[in-house]
């Protein structure tokens, strides 16, 4: 019997919805123009952000989308990031977890790449 996670991923910049469960945002920066209130976060987990040089590299940019998530799946095995991939694992554990990002193209972001991870 497989169990996977219940996690999705939203722009932060949406809001919220009754449905969101557990509400983390996984950019390393903080979203422009947003405010604490209005994000509704239960956590900004930024330690499992990609590095500055990959985020900077990807510049999420399509085509190199796939070679990004490569990059990041083997900068996850990082101490710090890997103990944050299992704190959001953790979290995703009997409960819907919701990973915000800021990108407008949230499907080729690094919580996309994070939320395909945690749902196995």
């Amino acid at each position: 019997m497989s169990t996977s996670a219940d996690v999705q991923v939203r722009r932060v910049y949406d809001g919220t919805r009754d449905d969101d469960g557990v509400r983390v945002l996984v950019d390393h920066i903080w979203p422009r123009g947003m405010t604490k209130a209005k994000a509704a976060l239960d956590e900004w987990c930024k330690e499992v952000s990609p590095s500055t040089e990959l985020r900077k590299w990807y510049g999420h940019d399509p085509a190199k989308f796939d070679e990004f998530a490569k990059r990041y799946k083997a900068e996850l095995k990082d101490p710090a990031r890997a103990q944050a991939l299992d704190h959001l694992r953790e979290l995703a554990r009997g409960r819907r977890l919701t990973l915000l990002t800021a990108t407008k193209a949230a499907d080729i972001s690094e919580a996309q790449v994070l939320a395909d991870l945690i749902g196995l």
